[in-house]
């Protein structure tokens, strides 16, 4: 550690989907001294700092107005006790590169979304989740972190050391410091069998309460302008006795869910009157199957068709009134949705900022693909969402403001007393912030 921050150049930054885009001065520090000078420079200068990950939220919660800081070279030592089931890593550590640490120390992470590009402050940071109802977002693994202030201090916190501190940081949107260590708690690694298979969808909400609470894993995909789902069930197993062929899976995950969708996207882009007949097709297309493999290749697939994205969570008995508006909001558009609606549930935590906090929660995931109208859309549903006291995954876009978010959430005033301390001068406001915490 030298204490010297590299010199700062301007770059252009864009996230995943390209729809944030800034041009600012690039800060690349290699170690968390160089991070917290970082910090005092520019408290002193006046300046604002935003640490940036991978780019994979569809809000500007990452777009910097002046500074943003690379945290991909952070350096750090890399802990993992493996009779404790705890790994220590550096906060700008890939997912991907956590699963492949994991492994080779036969560990895993309970839970995990469906893709892995995030970095880990990233993805703790907006309330990352997968599904499961026996397990919160990504948040509720965090043991302790590390993190630097607005004042350029360095902080440990845990439920034990800090643990106001510990409540708000764990889902803290980037507002209350750097986060450049993170603890997470592990399980011995395991095989996930995954069973997919079309089904009508009023079968699928017939038999929900049994698909949710009878599996340690499930979610489905509606299609748009028709009534038939696609199920997905991961349940544990004892041995990876079923595994898919390079072929199969090259074919499911690779060709069809990425290069024959986009062509699919393309064609419903340029005819829209097309597009209910797509969805038809390929909901009648999907066959069922069944696989085993190591869980985090169950659980994350690749994802290269772009898209723009909104994800409201729910309190999961709300989920049939959600879908029956949204079914209302699509049959209204002056245009098409390309994108299948994603269903997904998640059990309760105590983490004050988390769309899980004290509920049952089923999440509604809505996209719409690149380059097709959005907001129309999104802003339609956010309005059946708000009704049912939905809340606005922090990294997905929506349009909600801190006047209209501090009533979901009953410890928002707490958490902005805990950023009144640790960043009181605000080096880590950016635009999203000011919109969703205040000024």
């Amino acid at each position: 550690m030298n204490g010297r921050t590299a010199p700062p150049d301007v770059t252009s930054w864009s996230n995943w989907a390209g729809n944030q885009r800034t041009d600012a001065t690039a800060l690349r520090p290699a170690d968390p001294d160089e991070v917290a000078g970082a910090v005092r420079a520019a408290r002193a200068a006046g300046r604002r700092i935003k640490p940036v990950g991978s780019g994979h939220s569809f809000t500007a919660i990452a777009r910097a107005d002046d500074q943003w800081m690379d945290l991909g070279a952070l350096a750090g030592p890399v802990r993992v006790d493996a009779d404790r089931r705890l790994v220590t890593v550096p906060a700008g550590m890939s997912l991907r590169s956590l699963n492949e640490l994991l492994a080779s120390h036969r560990l895993a992470l309970a839970n995990l979304g469906d893709i892995d590009a995030q970095t880990v402050a990233g993805a703790i940071s907006t309330g990352t989740h997968g599904t499961g109802a026996g397990y919160g977002c990504l948040s509720t693994f965090v043991a302790g972190l590390t993190l630097v202030t607005g004042t350029g201090e360095l902080i440990t916190c845990s439920a034990q050391e800090h643990p106001e501190v510990f409540a708000a940081a764990r889902v803290g949107l980037g507002a209350l410091g750097v986060l450049v260590e993170v603890t997470l708690r592990c399980v011995d690694a395991f095989v996930l069998r995954a069973d997919e298979r079309p089904a009508p969808l009023a079968e699928v909400l017939a038999e929900l309460p049994d698909l949710v609470g009878g599996n340690d894993h499930f979610e489905f995909y509606w299609f748009p302008y028709t009534d038939r789902a696609q199920v997905k069930i991961n349940n544990r197993v004892p041995a990876d006795d079923r595994p898919l062929p390079r072929f199969r899976s090259w074919l499911d995950d690779d060709f069809l869910a990425n290069s024959v969708f986009a062509g699919a996207c393309r064609l419903g882009r340029a005819a829209p009157a097309l597009v209910p007949t797509i969805h038809a097709v390929s909901a009648r297309a999907l066959t069922a199957r069944s696989y085993t493999a190591r869980s985090d290749r169950v659980f994350c697939t690749p994802r290269r068709v772009r898209f723009e994205e909104m994800e409201y969570g729910l309190p999961r008995a709300a989920l049939p009134e959600a879908l029956a508006g949204l079914r209302r909001v699509i049959e209204e558009l002056p245009f098409r949705v390309l994108f299948p609606v994603e269903v997904r549930f998640t059990a309760p935590d105590d983490i004050w900022l988390s769309h899980g906090y004290q509920r049952e929660s089923a999440y509604v995931a809505i996209h719409q693909y690149a380059g097709m109208p959005a907001e129309p859309y999104f802003r339609a549903f956010e309005q059946v969402a708000m009704g049912l006291a939905g809340r606005p995954h922090w990294g997905k876009l929506h349009y909600r403001d801190a006047e209209s978010l501090r009533p979901v959430y009953p410890r928002f005033a707490d958490f902005l007393a805990v950023r009144d301390r640790l960043d009181p001068d605000r080096v880590f406001a950016n635009s999203y912030t000011e919109q969703v915490l205040g000024d």
